[in-house]
């Protein structure tokens, strides 16, 4: 039944992507002689915590009741006080935790605070599946630095257009439907400018009911970018230009509205680890990485990808000169390749989707 209660602690988490970002996603379930007396979970930052909204609901039936979370309560204060002293003020006999909070302010000290008080607690149950809803907040929490996703659309012969440039649509509805909520739960959207001129894209969460736009990022060292794009028409504050020294147009971007952020080159290129550097000085917890070519092969030889999103359609395309996911140099011996790791496969309506792991970019708390 424990592991019961925790899979429905994390269910209730799940209903917290894309609302609360820099926070993790919580959810916590309150059970009495068997019985679910309550639940809650984390609906945005600032917002009541998870605990304390199950608390809330549950009332003076709280007492002697066991709690279960996906993750450890939190001891110190942010913008809501600790959930740690509601549990023991409410009377909570056990507490039954997915995973240690990673934020140093809490790890551990949280647990010790409830064992201190007299509750029993168990730490580690369904512990796996924890740290992987929570994958975003463990990387940006432990090193101050967005988890960065790379997505590709791309044909079963490895193309994203056609010699022509012509790419849409390769994928099919529901692979788009579903790009659209992970942008929804992410901080940040970015391309290459080369994207931007040849497709004109507004890179917006479109479908269904998003509470979250996210930052659309481009990357474009020289300011190449057309004053009359897409991205600059809607909501241009919402638009970082990240740009180096060569840019000689950034006064008539920030006048369009536009964010300039300069960063170091490499290469001629903008320097995609200092920019995620800078971006998570910025709050930026999470980075969708959906092309061109040339900045995933940037992001993947660079170490800054974490996870990949490959969609493969059923179709080939063909040609020589047709666009490939991933460009840049490349490697000259298949022993430097870069490994994916704890790999799924699963289809989405016509489309295949293979999710993976950079194995330079396995972080130890979720191996």
């Amino acid at each position: 039944m424990d592991e019961i209660y925790m899979r429905r602690a994390l269910r209730l988490a799940a209903k917290g992507w894309g609302r609360v970002s820099p926070n993790p996603m919580v959810g916590a379930v309150l059970v009495k002689r068997g019985t679910v007396i309550a639940e809650g979970y984390h609906r945005g930052a600032g917002k009541k915590h998870a605990e304390v909204e199950a608390l809330d609901r549950a009332g003076r039936k709280a007492k002697g009741a066991a709690l279960y979370v996906n993750m450890e309560p939190c001891v110190h204060y942010g913008r809501t006080p600790p959930c740690v002293d509601r549990i023991i003020g409410a009377g909570i006999k056990k507490a039954v935790i997915g995973m240690k909070d990673p934020n140093p302010l809490v790890s551990g000290k949280g647990i010790a605070k409830l064992e201190k008080a007299g509750v029993k607690t168990e730490v580690g149950l369904l512990q796996e599946e924890a740290e992987k809803l929570n994958e975003i907040f463990v990387k940006y929490i432990t090193t101050g630095k967005p988890f960065v996703t790379v997505k590709v659309a791309m044909s079963l012969d490895g193309k994203i257009s056609t010699r022509d440039g012509d790419s849409k649509w390769i994928t099919g509805e529901k692979a788009r439907r579903l790009v659209h909520r992970i942008r929804c739960g992410v901080d940040g959207v970015l391309v290459g400018v080369n994207t931007v001129i040849k497709d004109d894209p507004q890179l917006t969460a479109r479908y269904g009911r998003c509470s979250n736009q996210p930052l659309r990022i481009i990357v474009d060292s020289k300011c190449r970018i057309p004053l009359g794009a897409g991205v600059l028409s809607e909501n241009p504050s919402n638009v970082i230009i990240v740009t180096t020294g060569l840019c000689k147009n950034g006064k008539k971007l920030r006048k369009a509205g536009a964010r300039v952020l300069r960063v170091r080159s490499s290469g001629g290129r903008v320097n995609l680890a200092e920019l995620m550097r800078e971006l998570g000085k910025q709050g930026v917890t999470s980075v969708l990485i959906e092309g061109g070519g040339e900045v995933i092969a940037s992001a993947v030889f660079s170490g800054i990808a974490d996870r990949v999103l490959f969609f493969i359609a059923p179709m080939i395309v063909g040609g020589r000169d047709a666009l490939t996911p991933v460009e840049g140099k490349g490697i000259s011996r298949i022993s430097g390749a870069i490994g994916i790791s704890r790999m799924k496969v699963r289809r989405i309506g016509e489309d295949i989707l293979v999710e993976g792991y950079l194995f330079k970019n396995m972080m130890k708390s979720v191996a």
